[in-house]
């Protein structure tokens, strides 16, 4: 390892702004397990996998059908 290194000429990582941001939600117990299964089958971790169909579901603009009686 060098005592110094030289950063005057770095730049700014352009996929910062793509990075994924950690925040806290609470998952019932049964989707959990769903996508953990799933996870299982297909070799990807859990969690990528509820992004990756939470992001589809915001791509295609789906909406719930919610109706509170």
């Amino acid at each position: 390892m060098r005592k110094e290194y030289d950063f005057s000429k770095a730049r700014k990582n352009p996929y910062a702004s793509q990075s994924k941001r950690p925040i806290t939600i609470r998952l019932d117990e049964d989707s959990v397990t769903y996508f953990k299964a799933i996870s299982e089958e297909v070799g990807i971790p859990y969690q990528s996998l509820i992004n990756l169909y939470l992001r589809d579901c915001a791509t295609s603009h789906k909406k719930l059908n919610l109706s509170w009686k």
